[in-house]
């Protein structure tokens, strides 16, 4: 029991944000954004990682002063009501569930080239039934294994990085073709770089690449989903939120440099990881095989990273009245809200086999959405509620520049959502996601009609100044005796 009440550290909780983060959006999708920008893609990861960056600290501001596990769905609650909680929380939860059951498909396709006589319903079955019940082992155990799932991939993105500084200085000759496909190629270095436009797109490639951008970036909410599982919140989850944010645009910005100093962007395809390619241009082609291994390994991850997540938003839901009351968990690990996610990745896998592919594809594209709608009410909430309680929550960890960070932050977010139907196949998911924004915007009001007016406020609903800070699950005991001291002093 003493073990359990130890909850995440500070590694962990930023391994556990890294597991969601680094996902096939960065080793085979990073391509996208690499052929709309070239180089000048450089600079729109140095854009994401700052957007990152606002969105993490405002994050990290409300949940030291309420580290509740309903994280910036309750911070909603708290801003704009019942009914904007209720609809964040059921968009982010039936987004990303759609979302994970297409990562199984995708680690599926992978694993069946090693296994060809499985099927890929098989597989895909198997697989989120593995996630749904390591999430059951609890949190810590998780974040352990998570940490070395997490590892994996970054030993990955720092391996190639150190190959590429070995092809660069000589220590494996290699060389690309020319243009017209023929030989006499060149070394590996900055002639590579210097041989390429640098704004091949101008400056709408750079807005065009933000989109894919910003989803090799999307998961780190699972942070403030994850604070309740810490034993101070207040001093782990600032720092968990700096070491994610310092390896991750350190990595990414070192790997895509490094990327561009082994092959020219025209080279680059979308149907084959970049880092494969440019590894196999330079005679490394037995990389493909260890990419893939990465690939499953990064889907994996995210798929447990997420499914911790996941859980924990329909606690939260569950917990505030707007789910079915036997969804309601009463232990630490949310068993119930693990076991129905679980449930419904397993649905939404299903539906893949009945649906039409065109109407599949439309559903499962709603979760990038979902994200980019997350972050921009998580800015909007911290906005409003600062407003409200005139200042900052905590003396140390206010948003720098407020309220002009939150400005640009929430005018860059909604910006990166508009240009989603400029991008091939994401047009269908912003239609996706604003018809589930107002789905359960519906229900919610179809629900309130229906039920008897309640004399009780909802949790969430209290203000926000009056919630004691560092309120985690393990800091309960210690809260309820407190209370009970106090009372005896009245």
């Amino acid at each position: 029991m003493e073990r359990e009440r130890k909850g995440l550290s500070v590694w962990q909780l930023a391994m556990l944000a890294l597991g969601t983060v680094v996902g096939g959006s960065f080793f085979l999708g990073s391509s996208v954004a690499i052929r709309a920008a070239g180089p000048s893609v450089l600079l729109a990861y140095v854009i994401g990682g700052i957007l990152v960056y606002f969105i993490l600290t405002a994050l990290s501001e409300m949940t030291v002063a309420n580290p509740a596990s309903g994280s910036f769905r309750t911070y909603t609650e708290q801003a704009f009501g019942r009914g904007a909680g209720f609809t964040v929380g059921w968009v982010y939860w039936t987004g990303l569930a759609l979302a994970m059951s297409s990562e199984a498909t995708a680690a599926s396709i992978l694993l069946r080239g090693w296994f060809p006589r499985l099927s890929l319903p098989l597989l895909g079955a198997v697989i989120i039934a593995l996630v749904t019940l390591l999430n059951l082992l609890g949190a810590e155990r998780l974040g352990k294994l998570e940490s070395g799932l997490a590892a994996i991939k970054l030993f990955a993105i720092a391996a190639f990085v150190v190959l590429a500084i070995c092809l660069i200085a000589g220590i494996w000759a290699g060389s690309f073709p020319a243009a017209g496909g023929q030989g006499g190629g060149t070394a590996a270095g900055y002639s590579v770089l210097r041989g390429e436009p640098w704004l091949p797109g101008g400056i709408g490639g750079i807005a065009g690449s933000m989109l894919m951008v910003m989803f090799t970036y999307a998961g780190f909410e699972v942070l403030g989903l994850a604070a309740s599982e810490t034993r101070d919140p207040a001093a782990t989850i600032p720092k968990a939120i700096r070491l994610t944010i310092v390896l991750l645009i350190g990595l990414y910005l070192t790997a895509i440099t490094a990327l561009f100093l082994l092959i020219p962007s025209s080279l680059v395809s979308e149907e084959i990881s970049p880092f494969v390619s440019a590894l196999t241009l330079h005679g490394l082609g037995w990389t493909g095989t260890v990419m893939n291994m990465v690939l499953v390994t990064a889907i994996l991850s995210t798929m447990l990273a997420s499914v911790f997540g996941l859980g924990r938003m329909l606690r939260s839901l569950a917990d505030e009245g707007h789910t079915p009351a036997w969804m309601r968990d009463r232990t630490d690990i949310p068993y119930r809200g693990i076991l129905v996610s679980g449930g419904a990745m397993l649905a939404a896998l299903g539906l893949g086999l009945l649906l039409p592919q065109g109407v599949y594809l439309f559903l499962v594209s709603s979760g990038g959405f979902s994200l980019l709608f997350v972050y921009v009410v998580i800015m909007a909430s911290h906005y409003r509620l600062r407003k409200r309680h005139g200042g900052p929550f905590t003396r140390q960890h206010g948003m720098r520049g407020f309220p002009y960070t939150s400005w640009l932050s929430i005018g860059g977010l909604i910006a990166i959502i508009a240009s989603m139907p400029l991008i091939p196949g994401q047009g269908g998911g912003l239609a996706a996601g604003i018809m589930f924004v107002l789905l359960f915007a519906g229900l919610y009001v179809v629900g309130r009609r229906q039920r008897k007016p309640s004399k009780v406020l909802p949790k969430a609903l209290r203000p926000f100044s009056a919630v004691r800070p560092a309120a985690s699950r393990y800091a309960q005991a210690e809260m309820s005796e407190e209370l009970t001291e106090d009372k005896k002093r009245e």
